[in-house]
């Protein structure tokens, strides 16, 4: 029986709905009701010729799809639950290059090689230099006074700084990462007014300065990431284009999701003063893993089925689309207690914030954990007094759970 709470023509992949608020009320009706139900959609609205896809909204079958990729495919139809109306197959076809939408074996040997600089090491090695850079963010920020927008002037910093100190792209080259990213997944709001082939010139601008970055390391080596990659001799590299869709992901998983990660903590600290002002006092290490629970930027992500199967008591078709609802799963209260609580204590938090496990577990985790904590720690150092002045300001997204304004003061 369909869900009485939800509305006939609820689409949780409509912008709409995101620009708004993330629907839990509506992902917890279903949990309860209908935990796999089908969402009909008309008209090709997410680019796949197709009439819907499947909702998975309780945490234990958001793994068990994540962990089982010889039944649900993140390359038959990319990762991407939702694309433009107009756009071409032939376009998503060319994203599978992108190692989120591989599959193994494949992605298997394109992850065995980038894995090479994400290693604990090659993140500790960042940590001093990240820890610097997060104070003097803050502490920029700080001496410029009056109000200002939290996720320009601290949120979107630190990422972007770490992804140029890990890949070696000049910090005065971050603005245009940042442009780039932005116009990529801000298709779907009329702020931005940017269509579909913009945000496509944006991704082909990203793919040609790393292809021009992995150029120059083969023919001058460096010690840093890009040389690693592409250029060592008899260890498996990167091709120019790998390296290319590689940094292309990483401008959005490692930019994107981080800088509304931050933005979506400092937001719950403030309305939550006394979770602000446990941290500040106790700085607990559990604090990170939180934040991403309670924001969980990427709300979903989709498979697709190579055989017909069974999810949830539903029957599922070879070829249907299943989307993955990690916003849900993050506030399953079969895996969480008091879900709806945030608590920087928490612990354990078997959150899949980075995903639901299996092959496509976030490799940069790491390195997102440790810019939370450092931006936060010098928050806490530099403004413990910050206030909200004024709501945040909700990007239009079918699936970003992105903040594009935060008004705060920290006088």
């Amino acid at each position: 029986m369909p869900c009485p709470a939800l509305p006939d023509g609820f689409d949780f992949t409509d912008p709409d709905v995101l620009h708004h608020h993330v629907p839990l009320p509506e992902f917890a009706a279903l949990r309860l009701a209908e935990p796999v139900r089908w969402i009909p959609q008309a008209g090709n609205v997410a680019g796949f010729q197709d009439e819907g896809y499947w909702a998975v909204t309780r945490h234990a079958d958001v793994k068990y799809v994540s962990t089982h990729p010889e039944i649900f495919s993140s390359s038959l139809d990319t990762a991407i639950i939702r694309f433009n109306q107009y756009i071409e197959r032939d376009a998503i076809d060319a994203q599978r290059l992108i190692m989120l939408n591989m599959d193994p074996p494949e992605h298997t040997r394109v992850r065995q090689i980038v894995q090479r600089g994400f290693t604990p090491r090659a993140i500790r090695a960042l940590e001093e230099r990240l820890r610097a850079r997060a104070h003097a963010i803050v502490q920029g920020a700080f001496e410029r006074r009056g109000p200002f927008d939290f996720v320009t002037e601290i949120a979107c910093e630190l990422p972007l700084q770490a992804i140029a100190e890990l890949i070696g792209v000049p910090q005065d080259d971050r603005a245009k990462i940042f442009d780039w990213s932005n116009k990529m997944i801000a298709y779907d709001d009329p702020e931005y007014a940017i269509t579909e082939e913009v945000g496509a010139e944006a991704a082909t601008e990203i793919i040609a300065y790393a292809m021009n970055m992995a150029a120059d390391r083969k023919q001058c080596p460096a010690k840093d990431i890009v040389t690693t990659l592409v250029a060592a001799e008899g260890e498996g590299n990167l091709s120019y284009d790998e390296f290319g869709f590689f940094v292309l992901m990483l401008s959005v998983a490692g930019n994107e999701t981080t800088r509304n990660a931050i933005t979506h903590g400092m937001h719950a600290f403030l309305t939550h003063p006394d979770q602000w002002d446990l941290y500040k006092q106790q700085r607990p290490s559990t604090a990170a893993e939180e934040i991403v629970r309670w924001a969980t930027p990427v709300v979903a992500f989709q498979r697709t089925a190579t055989q017909d199967t069974e999810l949830g008591g539903k029957q599922i078709t070879k070829g249907q689309r299943v989307g993955l609802f990690y916003s849900s799963a993050n506030n399953d209260p079969e895996a969480f207690e008091r879900p709806k609580v945030f608590d920087v204590t928490r612990d354990p938090n078997p959150h899949l914030g980075f995903g639901g496990g299996g092959p496509h577990y976030c490799l940069g985790k790491s390195l997102a954990v440790l810019e939370i904590d450092l931006i936060f720690h010098a928050i806490a150092d530099a403004m413990p007094n910050l206030r909200l002045v004024d709501d945040p300001r909700r990007l239009r997204s079918a699936w970003i759970n992105g903040v594009k304004e935060l008004r705060v003061s920290a006088e």
